[in-house]
């Protein structure tokens, strides 16, 4: 039987966003709360929690690859502590907007790779995003799309305002998979 997955942007879903800046150390890194109860539900309903991440920082030359490791160990272990779970992969893509790489959302190249490595199954699988490029990147990639946020010009198959409403309504949107 394949797998089945929440594919996750990070900045927004798991850390806040900083506005017109990026996360290039463990101390700018600032965990959305209600986070820790989505991961719970995502790893006991049976998903796997993979990472699907834009970081254009390492691109532009503002962080490295070392710094972002360190951010990505200590939000591992931070979950881990947390929860008892981490997220099962991370999948990063480092490429300029402007280099129109095929891993790079809204293009769907992380998706897949995690799709082939961990023989899963896309009408199972969600993708979940704050931004316009996370649900395009879902939907190329033939997954359900789920969008945290206030813009209703996004349309995703399912729009939540915040994680706390999507944790709300988790139930209601994995029902719509058979078991």
């Amino acid at each position: 039987m394949k797998n089945k997955a929440f594919f996750l942007d990070r900045d927004g879903i798991i850390n806040e966003r900083l506005i017109g800046d990026y996360v290039k150390s463990v101390e700018e890194f600032k965990f959305i709360e209600d986070f820790f109860n989505l991961l719970k539900k995502i790893k006991e309903s049976n998903y796997l929690a993979i990472l699907i991440s834009n970081q254009q920082g390492i691109g532009k030359g503002l962080m490295t690859l070392n710094d972002l490791e360190k951010i990505h160990n200590y939000m591992q272990n931070e979950l881990e502590k947390k929860t008892n779970y981490k997220l099962d992969d991370i999948f990063i893509c480092t490429s300029l907007a402007s280099e129109n790489d095929y891993r790079r959302k809204p293009n769907p190249g992380m998706i897949f790779e995690a799709i082939e490595k961990y023989d899963i199954d896309p009408n199972l699988s969600f993708m979940v995003g704050d931004s316009l490029s996370d649900v395009e990147a879902g939907k190329r990639a033939g997954v359900k799309t789920i969008f945290i946020g206030d813009d209703y010009n996004i349309k995703a198959n399912f729009n939540f305002v915040n994680i706390m409403e999507f944790v709300e309504h988790f139930e209601n949107v994995q029902q719509i998979n058979p078991k």
